[in-house]
């Protein structure tokens, strides 16, 4: 069973591979409530998660420095965790029409982290929060979700999507209703998560905008976690040895050779400039057939 399901997690792409470790934290916690309940043992529950839940005050969070990571992998409930992971599924895939897999790890990375930021800012500055801050915690995606909306909806402002009992709506109109949303929503129960929404906002928005500029904000995150998994893919890839391959008919072969491969690389650039454009959806089947065999070289 556990085979299968790590395979499963190797074989599946990243925005899948996000989708497993969050709903896996949850079934974690999910265990040691029922664990903790059957031994009379509650308070191993609320430590565990207040292991990893971000608190809202300052000096808390100084001392649980992790928590600014590991809150965006845990949700409160199956309604929270269902509808953040949806949302992820569908917009992780239109987010990977655009953008690269890295792309996507450092937005919704740092989608969290601008959550955060927002979040504890928000308890330290506004008056109406302050009673509650030694009381309040944040948890849940959505914070990274938002971001990978947001920024899929800069990249792309008119693609369509298709939302239930609405029908085909722009993916600029829904980041924007989103945003709004949230923004109306600040005076409410869950005000301080709705802080967290306008931080992941604006992280989406400042990744897309500072990409247009040709500035990759995302190897913030890339660069560090290359770093530390360096080493791992160095243990675990065994080296190739260089194969020399030599082409028949000389020098002639080699410029036909190089004429084709560079007609093919300027195909794949139109095709790229295409989906800028006009997005993944107005490819035609031999674009499309065109940039997966480009891809897969």
């Amino acid at each position: 069973m556990f085979g299968d399901l790590y395979r499963k997690y190797k074989d599946s792409g990243v925005v899948e591979k996000y989708i497993f470790c969050n709903v896996a934290v949850y079934i974690i916690l999910l265990f040691i409530g029922v664990f903790s309940v059957l031994f009379n043992s509650a308070e191993v529950l609320a430590d565990v998660k207040g292991f990893l839940e971000l608190p809202a005050l300052p000096d808390a969070l100084l001392r649980r420095p992790w928590t600014l990571f590991a809150y965006m992998f845990v949700h409160a409930d199956v309604w929270h965790i269902l509808w953040n992971m949806l949302a992820l599924y569908c917009f992780g895939r239109i987010f990977l029409n655009f953008y690269s897999v890295r792309h996507f790890v450092g937005t919704y990375i740092l989608g969290g982290l601008f959550g955060a930021i927002f979040f504890v800012a928000a308890y330290s500055l506004f008056p109406y929060f302050k009673p509650l801050a030694p009381f309040a915690t944040l948890v849940g995606a959505s914070a990274a979700v938002i971001a990978v909306i947001v920024a899929s909806a800069v990249r792309s402002p008119g693609y369509k999507i298709n939302l239930l009992l609405v029908g085909s709506v722009k993916l600029s109109s829904f980041a924007i209703f989103t945003v709004l949303l949230s923004f109306l929503l600040l005076s409410g129960n869950n005000a301080g998560g709705n802080f967290a929404h306008l931080g992941g906002a604006f992280a989406g928005w400042l990744v897309a905008f500072m990409l247009n500029k040709g500035v990759d904000l995302t190897n913030i995150v890339n660069k560090p976690i290359d770093w530390i998994s360096a080493p791992f893919r160095r243990s675990r890839v065994p080296k190739k040895k260089k194969k020399f391959v030599f082409a028949k008919g000389g020098r002639s072969a080699d410029y036909e050779y190089n004429a084709r491969k560079r007609s093919e690389s300027e195909e794949v650039d139109r095709i790229l400039e295409k989906i800028k454009k006009s997005g993944y959806a107005a490819l035609s089947e031999e674009e499309k057939k065109r940039l997966f065999d480009a891809s897969a070289k």
